[in-house]
């Protein structure tokens, strides 16, 4: 497995990711090429956005760290990372998201970053298991989402 940088070429793989999550039942929606290129790959507030992949060149999975702005439509708190993690489910289990994890924590870093925020519904249990095993920890839920926060302890970067 190899972890790289997103690039615009990967659209289409990224986008075969979330159908994919779409199709077990873990996510609410798809993403064709256009909405993944967007908002995963240039998106405005983009820290960082990762894809993981076999030796065959296809996507496992992804994961993308963008910088929390004022008003931003997550509600949360200015200057925090948000994060999210896709992985397909034919690749779960393979550690594709810790690998993954360690290049966004190094994004994160340099970034500066303090607080990572990940939004997760209520009824994901494998994914707020994957955020709970990474060492984030609920702060908040609100209706059908948890939201855990992943603190950044400065003195490692």
């Amino acid at each position: 497995m190899k972890i790289r940088p997103a690039l615009s070429a990967d659209a289409q793989g990224m986008s075969q990711a979330l159908d994919e999550i779409f199709a077990a039942g873990l996510r609410k929606s798809a993403g064709d090429p256009d909405w993944v290129l967007a908002h995963y790959i240039v998106q405005e507030h983009r820290i960082a956005c990762s894809v993981a992949e076999n030796e065959q060149g296809r996507i496992l999975g992804f994961q993308s760290l963008r910088h929390a702005v004022k008003g931003n439509p997550y509600g949360v708190s200015e200057g925090w990372g948000i994060i999210g993690t896709h992985v397909s489910p034919h690749a779960a289990r393979q550690g594709v998201g810790s690998a993954l994890f360690q290049a966004t924590m190094q994004a994160a870093r340099t970034f500066g970053l303090r607080n990572i925020d990940a939004t997760i519904g209520e009824a994901n249990g494998m994914g707020l298991a994957y955020y709970e095993a990474m060492g984030f920890r609920t702060y908040r839920s609100q209706e059908g989402l948890i939201s855990k926060l992943y603190r950044i302890d400065p003195m490692t970067r």
